[in-house]
């Protein structure tokens, strides 16, 4: 009875795992396909980083410096954002590999409760002595 239980709680942890794994992945593929869309509606879009309300209370030096800061960063995260694309094969290995990890945990510790229940049960046979 043990065993089945086991063994059905880690069918149940292996599905579950399988399908956080599938979903991570669709996002994050979802994710990187829709980069250059980003990129592009990113770029139309002049948006000062800092708030207005919070602008009246820092020193113009501070402020043209960190403005200077962000327009120097802006080129690098667009080059950056425009090769992920090309990452949707990588993020399908790490995807397998990850999935793989985890789903050899799951079964190591079942085989690990397996052998726990079976150590708890003890011996199922014991020697009689054969007085005579």
């Amino acid at each position: 009875m043990f065993f089945a239980l086991t063994w059905g709680l880690a069918s149940v942890l292996l599905a579950l795992w399988s399908l956080t794994c599938w979903g991570l992945h669709a996002v994050t593929l979802w994710a990187i396909t829709s980069a250059a869309t980003i990129t592009n509606e990113a770029a139309t879009v002049d948006t000062s980083l800092i708030p207005a309300w919070l602008q009246i209370w820092m020193p113009l030096e501070v402020l043209e410096m960190f403005q200077a800061l962000m327009a120097s960063f802006g080129p690098m995260v667009q080059a950056l954002l425009t090769t992920v694309p090309a990452l949707g094969g990588i993020v399908a290995l790490l995807a397998w590999v990850v999935w793989g990890f985890g789903a050899l945990a799951i079964v190591a510790l079942a085989v690990g409760a397996k052998m726990l229940i079976a150590l708890a049960k003890g011996p199922r046979f014991t020697k009689r002595s054969t007085a005579a």
